[in-house]
This record gives structure tokens, sequence and C-alpha cells, in this order.
């Protein structure tokens, strides 16, 4: 018979030696710590490892869904929300996952969370949902959401793998957003435009529309717009290439350390 002394002394030396129980390690996998290191997982992929612009990854929907503001912000909220769930998700499974049919596994979670947004948005923002339409479905077959579950999620605790897709997501959605704000203000002359809070910035004013940047005026500001046009060219989804590209050299220049050299 083991005496208690003796049993709480091996329990305070096992502390004391880093040797941790199915307990204390349960415990520790289940902290929700936000120190340096969780704070670099958010806001690494905003500028240094952005996945458009630095990784190159889910360029297809940015050509695609750029061409207005709110869809834009619509389709990074949706991406965000399953990059950062279907991470939390196949975090919590990585141990019961059989690496056999992990991809099959991974893609049934994306799919499940997708679905849920098509249906949400289907009744919240119809008008947007069909402006997106086949876009929402292929976040299934989007690189960045697939990468972070394989790279992150597989080998990483729930909490940072939810913070890792939180950051990815955002990183994503601020390029989506920006190039939405460049090609709308200078492809249509207007911001977040079908929504509640569109503003029509610089154009010519008629009797039913009405633009803060008159072009047509003949006194105050808008008498200095005169020679301004909306560029058609920024509708086209070849315009998103390209502002994405300048995005891209604007970095590089600004931080010399993501050239590549190679």
């Amino acid at each position: 018979m083991v005496p208690i002394a003796t049993t709480a002394m091996a329990e305070s030396t096992e502390v004391k030696t880093g040797v941790l129980t199915e307990d204390t390690a349960a415990e520790k996998e289940a902290t929700f710590e936000f120190g340096k290191k969780e704070k670099i997982l958010i806001t690494d992929p905003l500028l240094d490892n952005n996945p458009i612009t630095i990784q190159v990854l889910g360029v297809c929907s940015a050509l695609a869904v750029t061409s207005l503001v709110y869809p834009s912000l619509v389709m990074a909220v949706a991406v965000t929300f399953v990059t950062a769930f279907s991470s939390l998700a196949t975090s919590l499974m990585r141990n019961i996952i059989p690496k056999a049919v992990r991809l099959i596994v991974q893609l049934v979670i994306i799919a499940t969370l997708v679905t849920l947004v098509n249906e949400a948005l289907k009744v919240l923002a119809f008008p947007v949902y069909k402006q997106l339409s086949v876009y929402i479905g292929l976040i299934i077959t989007n690189c960045i959401v697939m990468g972070r579950l394989e790279a992150f999620a597989m080998a990483n605790k729930p909490w940072r793998s939810f913070l890792d897709g939180i950051g990815n997501g955002l990183g994503y959605g601020l390029i989506l957003v920006a190039v939405g704000v460049v090609r709308e203000l200078f492809g249509k002359g207007s911001l977040f435009a079908g929504s509640g809070i569109a503003l029509n910035i610089i154009g010519p004013s008629s009797d039913s529309t009405k633009y803060l940047i008159n072009t047509t005026a003949e006194s105050g500001i808008g008498s200095f717009f005169g020679w301004y046009a909306n560029n058609n060219l920024m509708v086209l989804p070849a315009a998103a290439m390209f502002v994405i590209a300048v995005f891209i050299w604007l970095q590089r220049s600004y931080n010399t350390k993501l050239v590549d050299i190679s």
C-alpha cells in the first residue's frame, strides 16, 4: 500500500519536472491564451504573409467578386467564418482523423460550413447572394481554406488554429475590400452600391442620382472635375489583376524583405 505522503510527493515532482498528466495536458490544450505568439497569428497574414499578395492564393475569387465593395465585404466575412471554424473543427479532430482520408474529412467540414453560409445569405441578404451566386460555393475549393487546414490546423491546438483561420481570413478580406474600393470608386464613382449605406462619390448628378462631387456643376468643387469620367475598364475582372499587381508592388517596395531574390 503506497503512503499518501509518497503519492503527493510523486505528483509534486511530476509537476516540477514538467511531465504532464492526461488531465494537465487536456487543461493546457483548452487554454485561451492571447500572448505575442497568438497575436502574430492574427497580424502576420494581414501584411507580411498575406494569402493573396504574398502566398498568391485565392486569386480567382479576388478577380471575380471585387467589382463592388459590398459583395467583396460579404465574401471576406464568409471566407473568414469558414476558415476560422474549419480550422477549429479540424484541429479538434486531428488526432482521430486517419491520414489516408484526412483530405476527405477536411472537405466535408468545409462543405458543411459553406452550406451554412450559403443558406444564411439566402435568408439575410438575397440580393448580394444573387450577385455572388456560384462564388460562395467555390469557397470549398479556395486554396486558402484547405491550405490552412493541411499546413496548420492538422499540427496545432484548437485555439491557435482558430486564430490562424481568423488571421488568414482577415488578410484575404483586407485585399478583397481594398481592390473593391479601387474598382468601384474609379469604375462607378460610388462605394457600397447595393447596400443600405450606398455612397455616390463622384459623377454627373441628375434628378434621380445625386453625387457628392457633381462633375457637371458650374461652381464649387465639382467644377474642377468636369474632365472626370468613370473608367469602365475597372468594372471588368481583368482590372482586379492590375490592381492586385500594384498592391504587390507597393508592399514589396515598402518591405524589401518580401522581395524574392532566389
